[in-house]
């Protein structure tokens, strides 16, 4: 159900470009894009592998700079040029990526990464045994037992259970926003079902803007108020889920639509020969 896009502006940017590069061997990456996110929406940026989208993400994270443009958050102008105020920026906007596996300092246990949200939290100066509560009740609601990873290192999980242990920081971190990047693609459609089902739990219950970077388009259609199609660094389409993938403008978006395989028509095999 696409929900009517009545809350406030959290975060936007205007001619966000990232260039990399010089002269002849220069690449521009994302070039001149305009983006609104609402608080509470969820949105979709879609596109193939090479269309900017994730650039697009660690430009929002503050992970890379702008070459040109601007970001506001909450109507002011994002200001992240001091490790202090990119912490402060940080206590609101977090990430969940593709790769479990290289999300975690491998040297630190989980009590460690757990801990580390509550000081990020400001809650630093809570007793042990509040702070344990904490940390439980955000495994619990990701379906683990704080207990059971304790004392262990990531590499000692599965990629499951690492997956829902970055959901778990998110819980206790409560942003407003979360940026999603591909965080499904390397786990089985089972998990897949269950990691998007407490993203959009998590999403009701503390009234989080979620922005997810993917390359399926039907997953963006089912899950999202807003798509951004990306091609080659620029946004092509955009819109509401109906408007942007069911009366799609843009030739790039039908050539994406048209790649998915539909189980009600016959699938062609067959390869064009010169």
């Amino acid at each position: 159900m696409i929900r009517k896009k009545t809350k406030e502006v959290f975060l936007s940017g205007t001619g966000v470009t990232r260039e990399f590069g010089h002269g002849k061997n220069k690449i521009i990456a994302v070039n001149n894009i305009d983006f609104e996110f609402r608080r509470g929406e969820i949105i979709s940026i879609v596109g193939e592998s090479g269309s900017g989208k994730t650039t697009l993400a660690k430009m929002i994270l503050g992970l890379l700079p702008l070459t040109r443009g601007q970001i506001e958050s909450e109507g002011k102008l994002r200001d992240i040029s001091t490790q202090a105020k990119r912490r402060k920026y940080w206590q609101n906007i977090q990430a969940i990526f593709q790769d479990p596996f290289s999300t975690f300092n491998i040297f630190n246990k989980v009590d460690s990464v757990l801990l580390d949200c509550i000081r990020l939290q400001g809650a630093g100066h809570l007793s042990n045994e509040e702070k344990f509560e904490k940390m439980k009740e955000s495994c619990s609601f990701v379906n683990l037992k704080f207990e059971e990873l304790s004392n262990k290192y990531p590499f000692e999980l599965s990629g499951g259970q690492m997956q829902r242990l970055m959901i778990a920081r998110i819980f206790m971190l409560h942003p407003k926003l979360l940026i999603a990047d591909e965080p499904t693609s390397m786990i089985d459609a089972c998990s897949r079902a269950t990691i998007l089902d407490m993203l959009l739990k998590l999403r009701e219950e503390i009234d989080m803007t979620i922005v997810f970077i993917t390359h399926d388009i039907g997953l963006a259609y089912y899950i999202s108020d807003t798509v951004y199609i990306m091609e080659h660094g620029v946004i092509v389409e955009r819109g509401t889920a109906d408007e942007a993938i069911l009366h799609p403008q843009s030739d790039y978006t039908k050539r994406l639509l048209g790649d998915v395989p539909k189980i009600y028509e016959p699938w062609d095999f067959t390869t064009d020969t010169v």
